[in-house]
């Protein structure tokens, strides 16, 4: 695994502060960079566990990943994982077709992606 060059608080804080608004961006691009920095933070999170399980094991798709995390930690908190995952990588991507995600969606992940930061480092 390389080693990260930003924190994950880091990128929570970043995320805290498109969601509140504090650039110029357009509402949208707010909400899709805000669903790719707690993305990313649950990644690196994921990213800590799984190394320290078993090192090297980071190294591998995040799919394969999502399938391996039940091992390693409780069921429910993988599940939960995986399901704010998923909506976090639809969040991100810019569809032509699709509304991106709204304030509310973003600010719900945001909460989840808290709370599972905090379980996976415990």
């Amino acid at each position: 695994m390389s080693t990260p060059t930003t924190s994950v608080e880091e990128l929570l804080l970043t995320a805290d502060q498109l969601l509140a608004a504090r650039t110029g961006a357009t509402a949208a691009g707010r909400h899709r960079g805000a669903s790719l920095a707690l993305r990313t933070a649950l990644e690196l999170s994921i990213d800590r566990v799984l190394d320290a399980a078993v090192p090297g094991l980071a190294d591998t798709t995040m799919r394969a990943k999502m399938l391996c995390l039940p091992c390693y930690i409780a069921a429910e908190t993988a599940r939960r994982t995986h399901a704010v995952w998923s909506h976090l990588c639809l969040g991100c991507h810019y569809h032509q077709y699709e509304i991106g995600p709204t304030h509310d969606q973003v600010h719900a992940w945001r909460t989840e992606v808290g709370e599972l930061v905090g379980s996976l480092t415990a």
